[in-house]
This record gives C-alpha cells, structure tokens and sequence, in this order.
C-alpha cells in the first residue's frame, strides 16, 4: 500500500468519524427540530485545539464554535486532570458557545495513558430556560434573559451522567424531557466518535495517527493557501447594513501569495438587543464566506483557518461582551458574510459580482395551556450571481448540508399544528438578467392556544440587487384570523398570541437579481412563466 493511498485512507476516516457523530446525535435526540431539521454539528480535534475534522452535512456556521469553545475548556479542566470517560459542557457565547439553547459537548479521548484528542458535538436543544421558549426572545436586553449560562462543566463521567447538573438543566427547561434526550444524543455522538478515533490509533498506532494528522492538515492548508493566492492582491471593503439599520464593515486583505487577513474594524458597537455575535459564531461565518472562493471540495479543519486571520474588536456587533446578547446572531453574521462577498467580488478583475441573499427566517410556536414548542428556520431565496440564477429556498448563507427546515408530517404528528401550505412564491426572486431565488410561504395552523417567537432580517430592508438587478420581494411573519384576513407580526416579535384556529404565515425575502432586467433573454423569461417561478401580469402571487 503506497503512502499516499494510506494518507488517503486515513483522512477519510477522521471525516468518516465525525460525520457518524453528527449522525448519531440527529438519529438520537428527543427534540423535532433536531430530529427532522439536523440542526447538529460534530468534530475531532486535537490536544493542541486544532480542527482535525469536521462534520459537513450540517450548518457551516458551526465550523469555528467547538474549535473556539475547547480552550475554555481546557483552561477550567487541565487536560493533565481529566480521566478516562469524562465529558464537559458548556453554553456561554463568551467562550466560544453560541447561545443559551446550543449546548457544546466535549469528550477527552486517551492515548497512552494520557488525552490526544477531543470528540466535540453541539446542537440546538429544545428549550434551556430565558424569556420565550427556545431562546427565540427578540426582547432580550441581556444575556442573562436568553437562558441559562453554563460555563465549562462536568457533565458525566465513567460511571455516568452527573445526575446534580441534569438535574439543575431539567428544572430549567420548559421540556425537561426532551433535553434530557438531546443532552443523552449529545453524549452518545461523542462516545461514538471516540470509539472511531481508537479503533484509528490502533490501526495505524497513535505516533503514526499523530503524523497523519499532522501531514493532512499540512496538506489542506497548502490548498487553501494556493486557493487564496488567486484573490486580487491589496485591501479590499465591503459592508451590510442589518433591518435595524445597524453596519457591519470588512476589510479583507489579500496578500497575494495565500495569506489574508479579515478585520471589522469600523462596524458598528454591540446593542442591548440578541443581533449580537459571539467571536466563534462570526469567525465561522467568515470561513464559510472566504471558502466561497477557493476549491470547494477542501475538507474543513485546521489548514483552513491557519491562513485566515479574523480580527473582530470586542464589543461590536460581531464579538460581544458580557452582558450584551449574542442569540440573535444569524443575521449579524449574515450581514458579515455579505459585507465579505462585496469586498471581494468588487476587487474581481472580471467585473463579477453576487446580489445579497433572503437569509433564513427564525421563528418558534409554544403552548400557552401546556408545554410544546415547535422551531424552524425556514430560508428565503439566494441572490443571483454573474452568469446564473439564484437557487430558490437555500438562502441560510452558511447553512449547507442537510435540510434545516422540518418536514410537515413529523410535525404534524408529534404536535398539535397542521401545516397546510409550504411552497415556493412566484415572483419573489429580484428581477435581473440573472433572476433571484425564490423564497418561500409556509402556513400554521394552531390547533391549541399558542404563542409565537419570531426572528428576522432583510425583511424591512429586503436583499439588493447587482450591477443593476432588482432587489428580492421583503418576506414577513403574519396572523391570519380564523376569518382569513392576515394582520403583520413584529420582524422581531416576542410571545405573540395565537388562538386555536388561527395561522402562523411566514414569508422568506426572495433573493436579489444580477443585471439589468432588459438583458434577461425570452427563452428565460418563457421558462420562468411556465416553471411557475413569475406570474402573469395581473395575477397575485
């Protein structure tokens, strides 16, 4: 067997690894949206705290959060004190987490008597106190009202849970049941990639896993570094303004020979309100965005942030401080990723551009008489781009992977709603040579008293075209009456009525077109009519 093939061998392995961790935790949490939406992330890393791999067919947002999170870990645990079987916890968007409900796991995996590795798993867990259910609280002026915050904490051992802290999590949960599940999946998909790590060492023994390891990192960032060596050289400026009229700014600076160097000095400062992004949650938006321009294919580990350097200033809007909220993120990063993509497709000697994207659209339905909570995160259009149309229902921006929406029937079978309608909307993509995609209209219906959290952006102000494309359609949140008229929620509202009988409508933006409309051929036009994708004039959609 040549060394090239092993190397091979054993990198997919490591990816193997994480991604049946990934797996595992889906297949085995209590919480629907989980379950069905696979809002999870898994990864391996080193007792170094390098990324060694990372699950894909999840939120690429989460790429930087456990790899962010092990060093507080450390710091609270000495790796020289922790034993066989121990696994820790933690929540706190100040050191490395993401919010309150997204709980990070990590496990310590033992080589030679000693930890070499870490096995990490996160996901978004069904409810973990604060003012709404969820963490969906868009009123949140502190971080002390999103949730329980939990600093780096034991969790279990070789003999077990601790039961003292689930006991303590369970009397803080609206569905003490359902994160007990989630906590017990969370657990079991690091078990599963510690197991896998093992049975790697004992293949190739830990000193040859360790020089593995080494020469695949290695490997990744030399493609990285020839994949930024194609950005135009020099320092590059972009921004995204957020609904609420907040400003992120970049600079991104191209070295010209694979170095960059990514800095939002300038954007605005952090606000008593969940818009806020943690470090981790930004710095993972950033390497979402910057591998957009350099071979996809590029597993996600160490070697791709060893190129990149993120300078986020403490207290703005992308790197919060205590006690400012960070649950709110997604748009703040969003708006980051935006801001990247103009810097550089501007700096492109091509003239090649994107329009902004309708991001995802955040919302969450609990009881009012009993405990149940259904969350989801439903996407609007992608922008178009230069020389292409806008994909329909992915605009998530650093979403990827597997669907995060959940499927109607699952819903529909563990909670009193009924989901009558989930479709595309005609026309909502913005109007280009190259149109946006489409976002997209789902209807609720309460079949018990509730309450509605939501959460939006780039709906007040919807995604802007390029290089002269129309901007996307604004979506929004409505309460359609048992009578069929719909009156607007809030962007951002907080535990809204809805009565048995009445909906919840929420629309996505549609994405911004590229180009003048004019340039748009008849063939595209024909197709866009008869794929349903436009209307006729005169017809709503």
């Amino acid at each position: 067997m040549t060394d090239d093939l092993t190397a091979e061998i054993l990198r997919n392995a490591l990816a193997v690894a994480a991604e049946e961790a990934s797996i595992v935790v889906v297949r085995s949490a209590y919480s629907t949206f989980i379950v069905e939406g696979a809002d999870a992330a898994a990864a391996i890393l080193d007792a170094r705290g390098r990324l060694v791999a990372h699950s894909l067919s999840t939120a690429l947002i989460q790429c930087a959060s456990l790899r962010s999170a092990l060093p507080y870990v450390l710091r609270a645990y000495p790796a020289e004190s922790m034993e066989p079987g121990e696994v820790f916890v933690l929540n706190d968007v100040y050191q490395g987490g993401i919010h309150a409900n997204d709980l990070l796991v990590f496990r310590p995996v033992f080589l030679d008597g000693a930890p070499a590795y870490f096995t990490g798993t996160l996901i978004h867990v069904a409810d973990l106190s604060g003012l709404s259910a969820g963490g969906m609280a868009s009123d949140a002026t502190d971080v002390f009202l999103e949730g329980l915050q939990l600093p780096p904490i034991k969790i279990a051992t070789a003999d077990g849970l601790v039961e003292d802290m689930v006991r303590v999590l369970a009397a803080n949960s609206r569905t003490p049941g359902k994160l007990v599940g989630d906590l017990r999946a969370l657990i079991a998909g690091a078990n599963v990639a510690t197991r896998r790590l093992e049975e790697i060492a004992a293949a190739h023994t830990p000193a040859g896993l360790a020089r593995g390891v080494d020469e695949h990192l290695a490997h990744t960032e030399r493609r990285m570094r020839a994949g930024l060596a194609g950005l135009p050289p020099g320092t590059h400026r972009g921004e995204y303004r957020l609904d609420d009229g907040h400003l992120v700014r970049v600079a991104v600076t191209a070295d010209g020979t694979g170095g960059l160097v990514v800095d939002f000095d300038g954007t605005d400062e952090q606000v008593p309100l969940p818009i806020n992004s943690g470090f981790s949650q930004t710095h993972g938006g950033v390497m979402y965005a910057v591998r957009c321009f350099v071979d996809p294919s590029l597993p996600m580990n160490e070697g791709c942030f060893a190129p990149v350097e993120v300078r986020m200033p403490p207290g703005t809007l992308v790197n919060c401080t205590p006690p400012f909220p960070g649950g709110g993120r997604f748009g703040t990063v969003a708006a980051a990723e935006e801001a990247i993509f103009a810097a550089l497709t501007g700096a492109s000697p091509d003239g090649g551009g994107v329009a902004a994207s309708g991001i995802l659209q955040a919302f969450s339905v609990s009881g009012a008489r009993r405990p149940w909570l259904h969350m989801s995160f439903d996407l609007g259009g992608m922008g178009a781009r230069d020389g292409y149309d806008g994909p329909d229902a992915t605009g998530a921006l650093f979403g990827g992977g597997r669907n995060i929406v959940p499927q109607v029937e699952p819903i529909e079978a563990r909670l009193p709603v009924r989901v009558e309608e989930v479709s595309l909307i005609p026309g909502s993509g913005g109007a280009g040579r190259h149109r946006g995609g489409l976002g997209t209209r789902t209807v609720i219906r309460m079949l018990e008293d509730a309450r509605v959290d939501t959460r939006g952006d780039r709906l007040l102000r919807p995604p802007p075209g390029a290089a002269g494309g129309e901007p996307g359609r604004a979506g929004g949140y409505y309460r359609e009456r048992r009578d069929g008229t719909r009156e607007p929620l809030g962007t951002k509202a907080t535990r809204q009525p809805l009565a048995a009988g009445e909906a919840l409508v929420v629309e996505t933006s549609g994405g911004g077109g590229y180009g003048d409309p004019a340039e748009r051929g008849e063939a595209a036009l024909r197709r866009d009519l008869a794929d349903g994708r436009v209307t006729a004039p005169g017809e709503d959609a």
